[in-house]
């Protein structure tokens, strides 16, 4: 079976993004499939092509996958508007080639919302199987977060949505507020998977070399967030417990923000303002460097924006390389993440927009290490049970084969 696949933020693990679509693919391939990925140019990612791009493209073979590269070059510290157009450009020049690969299977995944627009086409106009998976709940989300208030736009995005859903035979949902919004929308519970981020056990193993960025020392608790300094992040939480950690005198207690994004020059600006060296920040690393720091890393920190929307409908991949690498996790927000980890005793759920709280959780972390060592032990075992990323794309796969078997 061909399979042609469109994710704009398309990356290997030399990059330090996500690499679901990369392992889903992987396993398609293993399988004896054919999957041509249609992916752009994601600041973070890497798609393994380097040759130039020749009429707005470039194609090349990538352990196994067969890449098209299109000439658009995409950040997440882009502006709305900006952000927006590359998401219309990228879907529109999909549309070429979902009405032209060849392909007996078109797979969609978000975000955007609009990667669903080729999927849409190539079901109706070409009669292929479409199956769409869905990261984050468009517009809910961003409708939430006071990104997008334009009436207009948002109609716009809910039909876009409302045609999506309809028009794949099958849905993937990466958690249990995204399959219930997806079932809100009049879609059958049985054309809907739960198929969560998953745990890459390859990569963040006990082989992985440990390191400590400049200026932490071995002795220091050191509590880390990895990814994406967004509005929808909210790392000013941190910010906030550094501030009342400082005052509490525990310089011992460090906390490292690694990534890139929009407000990471106004975060560097006020830990600066605000005399917050107990906050290192840092470059984003491949996923083997970021393996290397977890594994000299004590906590991880999983942090969002006081969203209502986010606690049932986000699958972050950072919590996953956490557990991954058995680190116990510190959560900000309730959902199903919380929940899990109070379950499975791996971390410390606290409640959101209390710094004091944030604070004293960590403070009992660096004041019991060994219960600390056992946490993470848990949250390895919640890792290798229920969240094994081979296990979870075979999951996948047969859900993909079996919509273009039906």
């Amino acid at each position: 079976m061909r399979v042609l696949y469109f994710h704009q933020h398309f990356s290997t693990p030399k990059g330090s993004t996500g690499i679901r679509s990369y392992e889903m693919a992987r396993r398609l391939v293993a399988r004896g499939h054919r999957v041509t990925m249609v992916c752009g140019r994601y600041r973070g990612g890497e798609t393994g092509l380097g040759q130039a791009f020749r009429n707005g493209l470039r194609r090349g073979q990538v352990d196994g996958i067969d890449v098209i590269e299109l000439d658009l070059a995409y950040a997440n510290s882009d502006g709305l508007f900006k952000r927006a157009w590359l998401f219309l450009t990228f879907a529109w020049r999909s549309v070429k080639l979902a009405l032209t690969e060849p392909c007996d299977l078109i797979f969609a995944t978000t975000t955007p919302l609009t990667a669903g627009i080729p999927g849409i086409l190539a079901r109706w106009l070409r009669r292929k199987p479409f199956v769409f998976e869905v990261r984050d709940l468009w517009p809910e989300l961003p409708r939430a977060m006071g990104v997008v208030t334009n009436p207009v736009v948002l109609a716009l995005l809910s039909l876009l949505e409302w045609a999506s859903y309809r028009s794949a035979q099958r849905l993937v949902g990466l958690s249990p507020g995204i399959v219930e919004g997806i079932a809100r929308r009049g879609v059958a519970r049985e054309r809907i998977a739960l198929i969560p981020n998953g745990c890459d056990l390859e990569i963040f193993s006990d082989a992985a070399q440990a390191w400590r960025p400049e200026g932490v020392r071995p002795s220091d608790l050191l509590a880390v967030f990895a990814g994406t300094h967004g509005i929808a992040n909210g790392l000013d939480a941190a910010l906030d417990a550094a501030a009342v950690l400082k005052r509490r005198g525990r310089g011992d207690i460090k906390l490292l923000l690694i990534g890139d994004g929009k407000l990471k020059p106004d975060l560097q600006a006020r830990a600066q303002r605000d005399g917050l060296d107990n906050i290192v920040f840092h470059n984003p690393v491949d996923k083997a460097r970021l393996a290397g720091l977890l594994r000299g890393t004590d906590l991880g920190m999983q942090i969002l924006a006081n969203v209502s929307a986010f606690y049932f409908g986000t699958s972050p991949n950072k919590f996953f390389d956490y557990i991954a690498a058995g680190l116990p996790v510190l959560t900000n927000y309730p959902g199903w993440l919380a929940e899990l980890i109070g379950e499975r005793e791996c971390g410390f759920a606290i409640v959101p927009e209390d710094p004091e709280a944030y604070a004293d959780a960590l403070e009992r972390a660096a004041g019991d290490r060994d219960a600390l060592k056992r946490m993470g032990k848990r949250a390895k075992e919640l890792a290798l049970e229920r969240f094994n990323r081979l296990e979870l794309a075979d999951q996948w796969v047969r859900w993909v084969c079996n919509t273009a078997a039906r």
